[in-house]
Order: structure tokens, then C-alpha cells, then sequence
């Protein structure tokens, strides 16, 4: 399981630059808290590979799954969440993990983890209410 900022990362397919070249469906991890981007580590040599082959023959554009067999279901047996999942879900998944992750920082009195997963609450609550006013109509509740 990858971790961002204490939240874990949501796996998903995405486009990704390389100098000049668009590398589109790469399998990544992407972190619901802070956005930050990383390539699927069962993957990383073949992108790196892809990637370079790629900008070297002056590509603009190419398809991951083009070249590279992704059939491995382990790419999705990392990840607590993908993107498939109901996006109401994956921040309820999240803030129970942040929460979980809370009463254990405080049995340690690790209160710079504690300061840090309360951000983290922050973020996700707004993100939840934001999905909360997109399901009801005229956006209340």
C-alpha cells in the first residue's frame, strides 16, 4: 500500500510528460490530499524505459499500454482505493484511515503527526462536503 501525507494513494491511469513526449494510461498513484503524482512502482523501469525510447525517436505521443503488458493484477492489489470506486467512498475510506491514524498518533503523543493528520481532516471533510452539495439537487443538503 502506497502512503501520501499519511492518506494512501488512489490508483488510477493517467498522462504523464516527459520532455516532450505525452505518455498516456501509465499506471500511477495519486495521493487525494496533497495531489502529488507518482508512477505505479511495479511499472517505474518499463515507463522509465518507454519514456526514454520515446523522446529519443522525437515521439510527441504514445500509449503505455501500447507497449507494455499490464495485465498484472498486483498493480491494483497496492491500492486501498482506484478510481473506479465512488468517489464519496474513497474519502470516507480515507478519512477512517486518517482517523484511525489519529488515535494512534495520540496513544504515542506524536503531536506533530496528530497536527499533521488534523490538516489532513481538514481537506478531506471539505472534499466530502463539496461531493455532498454535487449529489443533492440545487446543491443542498
Amino acid at each position: 500500500m502506497s502512503f501520501c501525507c499519511g492518506a494512501s494513494m488512489i490508483g488510477t491511469k493517467g498522462t504523464l510528460k516527459h520532455y516532450r513526449t505525452r505518455i498516456h494510461n501509465v499506471p500511477i498513484l495519486f495521493c487525494p490530499v496533497c495531489h502529488r503524482i507518482e508512477v505505479h512502482y511495479l511499472v517505474e523501469n518499463e515507463y522509465e524505459i518507454l519514456a526514454e525510447y520515446a523522446h529519443g525517436d522525437g515521439a510527441s505521443e504514445v500509449d503505455f499500454h501500447d507497449y507494455v503488458d499490464e495485465s498484472d493484477k498486483a498493480l491494483h492489489e497496492n491500492c486501498v482505493n482506484n478510481e473506479e470506486e465512488e468517489p464519496m467512498l474513497i474519502v470516507q475510506n480515507q478519512i477512517d484511515m486518517s482517523l484511525d491514524l489519529l488515535t494512534f498518533a495520540k496513544e504515542i503523543n506524536d503531536q506533530e503527526w496528530e497536527q499533521q493528520l488534523k490538516k489532513r481532516l481538514i481537506v478531506l471533510s471539505q472534499r466530502r462536503h463539496k461531493l455532498r452539495l454535487k449529489r443533492t439537487p440545487g446543491g443542498t443538503i
